[in-house]
Parts: structure tokens; C-alpha cells; sequence
């Protein structure tokens, strides 16, 4: 029999101690994170590199911005949990742009700060040139923060902050330097995550019948769907309604390319609607919503939908109404909604769906959207719609697309994906120069497509040295430098003001011998035919791939008349 003394022995020994920073990493590593993404300093150094070894591959960044964007796209890409790991201080500075954007989207981030020793650890060294309160500075930026008071504490706030992203936001877990270095027994049991759940809810029979009453008046309804109706998998429930009451479908710009492959869909409505799109919008006599906020850009500054009965259908009762007052909210899921309603309203005869007709059928079916505007291009730049008319038929259609911000977003109609989750548009923060990290982050999270970034020379300026993260991560990417030499967005902003644009313009930047000096296969692009000559690295891409298009600046995006106007209105 063993002593009491050999016995103690044995269980201190079958517990070793272990530093925090490692025990933490391993503990991540155990709630099935992958991929962690970041830009290491003195105060994050030891966990990053302890996070690669337990198994969660690090992808270091150039710019906290990124590292932060990354976490962001790939969290949206998977719905998994994005971690970003950055320091403190100045590191924070440089990522709070990304941190407000990411704590806007809703996907579930979790941001992993450097902080300073606590109070009364031994402080020899003089003034803290990183002093920075980041806890005030991210509860600011809208985050959530988690604390590592203790070493005792530490594994507890984890788990709370993993749990609280995965419910749907950015989260920061705050991590002092004497916290991960404080060394612990090595817990018997790993640590456990709380997933929220998030059960589907119906509506009340009081607002389906409301809607229903709505519905029943009207002979030419439009139904209206968002992201959140591709989050809720309403796709086929909202089709079938359409069936029934003789609905045409259009979607947010975030809902794109939900209703693909529909002989009644019309694509997206409000500043990125096409010109059929609009025409029938327009004779509509109902309109259902289903998990979209109808922001500006969904209804063209308040002039794209008619103004008839709104039935808003939303699973946050918030949503409703925010920016457009809707005649019958409707609280619920929007899959479980659609077919209530289904239930609720008769089918209708052949002849009471107006919108179901041959000749609109005939309309919808050959509409060409090549054949909506007049190109505008010169000697020497593309019309961004030519442009993005071609690259539609030349990259590979299973495909993730992230568009940063600018002019050039009115490319978005003519360049389709899969279905919504491959679409992202980094407009939460209103910014440019996320839509790099965003694009990284998603071809981590979805290898199996091809990734394609849209971004304007003033964004990828910004983000210029990513270059060299794509190559060395040997993360997939094909780059489209939308470049106009000029923050283009500005340009009409001033022209349509009649103001002056000349320091809203730059010289010319050649980006393709940059980029091949990174390891890009790159090329210039002005031309059709230079396009085409390209285009086998596109239709096939084999490594990262940039084009550095150049763009007619004249053109420009349909929201920045809209806007314009709107302005003049008010």
C-alpha cells in the first residue's frame, strides 16, 4: 500500500503545472478553433506562438486591421469563432478600426488583447509608453469586454467570452502579461464551451392573421428578402409563398443572388437594382419583408419601394421599423413565418397573380444585364460595369466575393455568387481598406472556392503590405484592383456639389510589377483584350492572382446621385 506522502506524490505529479498562455491555448484548441489570425507584440507573443503549437494554425498580419478583418471574415465565412490576437496599446490603436467594424456585423469574433501586468506587479522599467485603457477604448468601439483578473480566473472568462461571440458579436478577452505567465496545475478536464442555442420561433396567430388580412387585398406582392432570411435557410419557404400568392422576389444587396436560378427573380432591389427590377418593383402593391433592415441602399434614400401596405418580418422586434415604418410587424423566423403565411393565405387562381404572367415571365427571362447601361469605356480605362461584366464570365462561378468600399460598388449587380454567406460587403463602418483582411479571413474559412477581392487602389493602398501575408500563409486569392486614381467616391461627391476634385485624385500606380514582386502572377489591365489575355490565370487561378484594372473614373455608382438628391430633398 502506498503512503499518504506517495500518494500526494502522484497526484501533484499526474497535474503538472503549466503557464497560463499555454493552458489557454490548448483550451481554445479544444472548442475546435482552427485558425487563429492576429499580428503578435511583447504582450501576446507567448500565447500566439503557444496557440500554433496546440494546433491552431496562427496567421500573422501585417496591420492589426487586418488581423482583426481576417477573425471577422472568416467567422462569417464559417460561422465558426473567429480569433484575432493583437496587443496592447499602440496595437490596439491600429486594429480599432476593425474592431468597430467587427463589432457591428454580428459575426461571432473573439478578440484576444495583450494587457499590462495588474496592479501590484513589480514595475522597475519607468513609464508605460503603452499605456492605453483598453477596456474603455473597446467597450467604446460597441465590444463586450472579459477580463483575466487572476490566473484563477482565467479559463472562466474565456469560456464567457467565446460563448457570448458565438451568440453573435465581437467580444475582447482581456489577458494581463503576469496573468499568462503565472503557471497553474493543468486542469483534469478540458474547458467547457456554452453554445447558446437558438431555437427557431414562430410568429403569433394575432400578426399572421394581420398579415394575412394584408395580403389578401393585394394582387401584385413583392417579396423582399435580406441576409437574415438566408441565415434562417428561408430560401424555399419564401419561393413556395411566392408561388402561392403570386409574389416576384428581390433581395438586399447582402441577401444577393438568395433567389438565383428563379424564373421570377429579380434581383436586388434599391441602388442596386437593374432597370426591370425597378419597373416592376414599382407596380407592386404589397410588399413582404423577411430578415432585411431596408437601410439606405436597400431603398434607393426612400424612393425604390411604392408606397403601399409593408409587412416587415423580422426574428428581432427591434429590426422592425428602424428605418422604414412598416404597417404589420410580424416577430419570428423567417423560414417558420413564410410558411405560416403559406398556411394562412388560399391559393390563388392563375388569373389573380398578375406578376405570374407569360409576359412578365417573357420580361424577367430575357432581361440582360449587359445591355443596362451604355459602356463608357476609353483608349486607356474600362467602364467598371464592362469590366465586371467580363470577369462574370471568366472567373470560376463557385466563388467567394468580398467587395471593399467605394464607387466601385456599383459593380456588385453584375458580378454573382453561390448563394448570400459567399457575399461580403464591408460597409458596416461606412470605411475602406477592411475588405483585405475580410477576403483573407473567408479563403480560410472556405478553401474549397475561389476567393475574389473587388477593391479600389485607394483601400488596397491602405492594405498594400497584405501582399506578403497572401504569399506567405498561401492563402488562395484572386485581387481586382478597381483603379480609377482617385478616392472615387469623393470625386462625384465633390463634382456633384460643384466643387473642385483635384485633391481627390492621384497619379497613376502601376500595381501588377509590386505585386509580382511579392510572388503574384499579376498583369495590367485598360483594355478587353488585355482581359483576355488574362484570362486562363483567371478562369483557373493556381496561386494568388492580381489585376490591376484601370477604370473610368466618370463613371459613377447609381448611390452617389441618389444621395445627392436625397441631400437636396433635406
Amino acid at each position: 500500500m502506498k503512503s499518504a506522502a506517495a500518494r500526494r506524490s502522484a497526484a501533484v505529479s499526474s497535474h503538472p503545472k503549466a503557464p497560463l498562455y499555454q493552458l489557454l491555448a490548448e483550451d481554445i484548441k479544444a472548442m475546435g478553433v482552427e485558425a487563429a489570425f492576429g499580428l503578435m507584440s511583447d504582450d501576446t507573443a507567448l500565447f500566439a506562438t503557444a496557440l500554433d503549437s496546440a494546433g491552431v494554425r496562427f496567421y500573422g498580419a501585417r496591420h492589426e486591421n487586418t488581423a482583426l478583418a481576417m477573425a471577422d471574415g472568416y467567422a462569417y465565412a464559417t460561422g465558426r469563432l473567429g480569433v484575432a490576437v493583437i496587443g496592447r496599446g499602440p496595437a490596439l490603436a491600429n486594429g480599432l478600426h476593425a474592431a468597430v467594424y467587427a463589432s457591428r456585423t454580428g459575426s461571432p469574433v473573439l478578440i484576444v488583447y495583450g494587457e499590462a501586468a495588474t496592479a501590484g506587479a513589480p514595475n522597475g522599467l519607468g513609464p508605460d509608453y503603452k499605456a492605453l485603457d483598453g477596456v474603455g477604448v473597446l467597450r467604446a468601439a460597441g465590444l463586450r469586454t472579459f477580463s483575466a483578473t487572476s490566473p484563477q480566473a482565467a479559463r472562466t472568462a474565456l469560456a464567457d467570452a467565446a460563448s457570448a461571440a458565438l451568440a453573435g458579436a465581437a467580444v475582447s478577452l482581456h489577458l494581463p502579461t503576469n496573468v499568462q505567465l503565472a503557471e497553474i496545475e493543468r486542469p483534469a478536464s478540458p474547458l467547457e464551451l456554452r453554445r447558446p442555442e437558438r431555437k427557431p420561433a414562430p410568429a403569433t396567430v394575432q400578426s399572421i392573421a394581420a398579415a394575412a388580412a394584408v395580403l389578401a387585398g393585394a394582387t401584385r406582392p413583392l417579396i423582399l428578402a435580406g441576409l437574415g432570411a438566408h441565415r434562417a435557410g428561408a430560401r424555399e419557404a419564401l419561393a413556395a409563398l411566392a408561388d402561392r400568392i403570386g409574389a416576384l422576389l428581390v433581395t438586399t444587396a447582402r441577401g444577393k443572388d438568395l433567389f438565383r436560378g428563379s424564373p421570377w427573380n429579380l434581383g436586388i432591389i434599391g441602388s442596386f437594382s437593374h432597370s426591370v427590377a425597378r419597373r416592376m418593383a414599382e407596380q407592386a402593391d404589397c410588399v413582404l419583408v423577411f430578415g432585411a433592415g431596408l437601410n439606405f441602399l436597400t431603398t434607393s434614400f426612400g424612393t425604390s419601394l411604392p408606397q403601399v401596405p409593408l409587412i416587415h418580418v423580422d426574428a428581432v422586434r427591434a429590426n422592425i421599423g428602424r428605418w422604414l415604418n412598416a404597417d404589420v410587424a410580424v416577430v419570428g423566423d423567417a423560414r417558420l413565418v413564410a410558411e405560416q403565411l403559406a398556411e394562412a393565405v388560399p391559393e390563388r387562381p392563375a388569373k389573380a397573380k398578375p406578376f405570374r404572367d407569360e409576359a412578365v415571365r417573357r420580361l424577367i427571362a430575357g432581361f440582360d444585364i449587359a445591355r443596362d447601361f451604355q459602356p463608357a469605356d476609353t483608349a486607356r480605362t474600362l467602364d467598371p460595369r464592362t469590366l465586371a461584366v467580363e470577369l462574370e464570365r471568366l472567373l470560376p462561378q463557385d466563388r467567394n466575393l468580398v467587395v471593399d468600399g467605394g464607387n466601385f460598388l456599383g459593380v456588385v449587380p453584375y458580378l454573382s455568387v453561390p448563394d448570400p454567406g459567399a457575399f461580403k460587403m464591408i460597409g458596416d463602418f461606412a470605411s475602406i481598406g477592411l475588405g483585405f483582411g475580410a477576403a483573407l479571413g473567408m479563403a480560410k474559412g472556405r478553401p474549397d472556392r475561389t476567393t475574389v477581392l473587388v477593391v479600389g487602389d485607394g483601400g488596397f493602398l491602405m492594405t498594400l503590405g497584405e501582399l506578403e501575408t497572401v504569399v506567405r500563409e498561401d492563402l488562395p486569392l484572386v485581387i481586382v484592383v478597381m483603379n480609377d486614381c482617385a478616392y472615387g467616391a469623393e470625386v462625384h461627391f465633390l463634382r456633384l456639389r460643384q466643387q473642385p476634385v483635384g485633391k481627390s485624385v492621384f497619379p497613376d500606380v502601376d500595381f501588377a510589377p509590386i505585386a509580382q514582386g511579392f510572388g503574384f502572377e499579376a498583369a495590367t489591365v485598360r483594355t478587353l483584350e488585355d482581359l483576355e489575355r488574362v484570362a486562363p490565370k483567371l478562369r483557373r487561378p493556381d496561386g494568388p492572382v492580381l489585376i490591376d484594372c484601370k477604370i473610368n473614373a466618370d463613371v459613377a455608382a447609381p448611390f452617389m446621385s441618389e444621395f445627392a438628391h436625397f441631400e437636396g430633398r433635406h
